[in-house]
């Protein structure tokens, strides 16, 4: 089966999503004076984490809007750290106070090490573009930030804007068919095995599980793991 083009996830695969959360959340409650509403930085981090993972899939169902769900996990955020006051937060206040957070966070946005060097490997014998489950926006200001968007052009597809989101099989097809390509001939490689590799998979593409914390989890059939995007461009294309 030859491939022609190969679909990426951004947070956490081609960009560092999770140390550039961690940095910027620290960052933001340190400036704020609320670290000490915790028992250490890391519970602080997993309770952001823990509310993000739950209100940002409320998005992706369309339950919030982007923005809604950002002023809700505030709420939720500062609720359990005992900080909201008793009449609750506006919706400004809220934004404005995810807003201090983003700063932070973005100060400290990067993508992998190995991310543009293999793209750049890549391109010549691959179509690329990017399916996320985010805000095309967002997404794009994202890899334009941190050098990423020229290897992409116009083929970035994100879930906020296409209607459904990943591990949906349509997606993944819309993503082959903005590469101009079929399904069976278009690789797919994200972090999230449950989302990303059996979602490619179950949509036809060629699955890489991005497993960079060398976990050992045993996949399907059908699912290729790799430890770093170098192991995908050697993969794809040998001996390079």
């Amino acid at each position: 089966m030859t491939i022609r083009g190969v679909l990426f996830d951004v947070d956490d695969t081609i960009f560092d999503y999770s140390s550039s959360e961690e940095t910027g959340l620290i960052g933001h409650l340190t400036a704020e004076g609320l670290l000490d509403a915790f028992p250490s930085p890391a519970e602080a981090v997993a309770v952001w984490r823990q509310i993000m993972e739950e209100e940002y899939a409320r998005c992706l169902a369309g339950e919030l809007t982007f923005a809604e769900q950002q002023r809700v996990r505030t709420r939720r955020f500062l609720t359990h750290a005992g900080r909201l006051a008793d009449g609750g937060m506006s919706d400004a206040e809220a934004a404005v106070w995810f807003e201090r957070y983003g700063g932070h966070r973005e100060a400290a946005w990067a993508a992998f090490p190995d991310a543009d060097p293999v793209l750049r490997k890549l391109a010549p014998a691959f179509r690329l573009g990017v399916v996320s489950n985010s805000s095309l926006s967002h997404q794009r200001r994202k890899l334009r930030r941190v050098g990423l968007l020229d290897h992409f052009g116009e083929a970035v597809l994100c879930s906020l804007e296409h209607g459904t989101s990943k591990p949906d099989p349509a997606i993944f097809l819309a993503g082959c068919a903005l590469l101009g390509l079929p399904p069976h001939q278009v690789a797919y490689v994200g972090d999230r095995y449950d989302i990303d590799a059996l979602g490619a998979r179950a949509a036809g593409l060629r699955s890489y599980w991005l497993d960079r914390a060398a976990t050992g989890t045993a996949v399907v059939d059908g699912v290729t793991v790799v430890h770093s995007l170098d192991d995908l461009a050697l993969d794809l294309i040998p001996g390079n």
